[in-house]
C-alpha cells in the first residue's frame, strides 16, 4: 500500500529470479502487474489515497518469463476506466499522469523522471518504484491513472487510482444536445469531486405521438472529476415530416441527476421541393389563362357605311378639329 513521504525519494531498482515461470506468463510474453509487497496474493490495481501537497510511494513488477533479457519503457498516464470492461485503461492528457515519477539518472546524479527504460533479465522479476507528487491545489476526489509500459511490440498498463483527500461531491450536467445526422448528440460534464459511472434516459415527443422513449442503461464511459465528454445516441429512424421535443435524462451514484432538452423539425425535403415545383407551375398557368380572359381578341378597323348626315356611323372618342370662316 503506498505511503506518504516527506520528499520524493525513490527507492531503487529490485530484480527478484523467477524459479519457475508460471505458463501463462510464458504463452503471453513479459507482463506488469502491481507489486506484490507482502501480501498474500496479486492486487488487481495501485490505490493511493492522500492529501494535497503530499508524496505518495509504490511499485510495479514486470516479469520477464522468457529465455532472453527484455526492456521495458514505463510512464505514467492519466487515463479513464471503460465501464463494464474490467481494467480497460483509455489514456487521456493531463491529470494524474503528469504527478507520477520514477527514480532516474540525470547529470550523474538521482533524480526524478516521467519516463524510465528498465531492462530485465531472462526469466527475472523487476520491481520498480515510483511516485505520486499531489500538487498543493489538487482538487479533492478520485484522479484515476495508470503506470503504461511498453517493450517487445506490446503495451501494458496498471491502473492506479488515486484518492484526494477532501469532501466528496458528486456532481454531473448534460449540456449541447443537438439532433441530426441519424443521432442525437450531447456532452456530459463531471463538476464534483468522484468518478461517475452514468446512466441515461432518451424520450422524444412528436406533435401527435412519442417519437422515442428508452430507458435508463448504463453508458460506457467513467467520468473523472473536471471532464467533459461527447457522446452520441442513435436515432436511425426519425419520422419524415414532424416536430419533436427531445429530453435526455442522465442520472449517477450519489443521486446525481441532470436533464438538457432540444427541439427538432423533421421535413422530408425532397417531396416538398416537388410539391412546390408542381405549385409554380400550376399559379403560372392559371395567371396566363386569367391575362387572356381579361385582354380578350383585337379585331382589325373598318371603316363603317355612310350615314345620312355624311359621317361614318362610327362613333368615336377621338376629338375632331372644325375648319372654316365664321359668319
Amino acid at each position: 500500500m503506498p505511503y506518504a513521504l516527506p520528499a520524493a525519494r525513490v527507492l531503487g531498482l529490485t530484480l527478484v529470479l523467477l524459479s519457475a515461470a508460471p505458463t501463462a506468463l510464458a504463452a503471453e510474453g513479459w507482463s506488469v502487474v502491481p507489486a506484490a509487497g507482502g501480501t498474500a496474493g496479486g492486487r488487481p490495481s495501485v490505490y493511493a489515497e492522500g492529501a494535497p501537497g503530499t508524496v505518495l510511494q509504490d511499485a510495479v513488477s514486470v516479469l520477464n518469463p522468457g529465455a532472453r533479457p527484455l526492456t521495458v519503457r514505463l510512464r505514467g498516464a492519466a487515463a479513464d476506466s471503460t465501464a463494464g470492461r474490467g481494467s480497460t485503461v483509455r489514456e487521456r492528457p493531463g491529470g494524474a499522469g503528469a504527478w507520477i515519477a520514477f527514480a532516474g539518472h540525470a547529470d550523474g546524479r538521482r533524480t526524478a523522471v516521467r519516463e524510465l527504460s528498465v531492462r530485465v533479465p531472462a526469466r527475472t522479476r523487476a520491481d520498480v518504484p515510483f511516485t505520486i507528487g499531489v500538487p498543493a491545489g489538487a482538487a479533492p476526489g478520485d484522479h484515476p491513472g495508470a503506470i503504461v509500459a511498453s517493450g517487445g511490440g506490446r503495451v501494458s498498463a496498471v491502473r492506479v487510482q488515486l484518492r484526494v483527500a477532501g469532501p466528496a461531491l458528486s456532481a454531473l450536467t448534460v449540456e449541447h444536445v443537438s439532433v441530426g445526422g441519424g443521432r442525437i448528440s450531447y456532452e456530459l460534464v463531471n463538476r464534483g469531486t468522484t468518478v461517475l459511472a452514468p446512466r441515461l434516459a432518451v424520450h422524444a415527443d412528436g406533435v401527435f405521438a412519442t417519437l422515442l422513449d428508452r430507458g435508463p442503461r448504463a453508458l460506457p464511459v467513467e467520468l473523472p472529476p473536471g471532464r467533459r465528454v461527447t457522446l452520441h445516441e442513435p436515432w436511425t429512424d426519425p419520422p419524415a415530416l414532424d416536430a419533436a421535443d427531445v429530453r435526455l435524462t442522465v442520472t449517477a451514484a450519489g443521486g446525481v441527476r441532470s436533464t438538457a432538452t432540444a427541439s427538432v423539425r423533421f421535413v422530408a425535403w425532397g417531396p416538398v421541393a416537388g410539391a412546390a415545383a408542381a405549385l409554380v407551375a400550376l399559379l403560372g398557368a392559371l395567371s396566363v389563362v386569367r391575362h387572356r380572359g381579361r385582354g380578350g381578341e383585337r379585331r382589325p378597323w373598318r371603316p363603317g357605311r355612310p350615314a345620312r348626315d355624311g359621317s361614318s356611323g362610327e362613333q368615336s372618342g377621338t376629338e375632331v378639329e372644325l375648319t372654316g370662316a365664321v359668319s
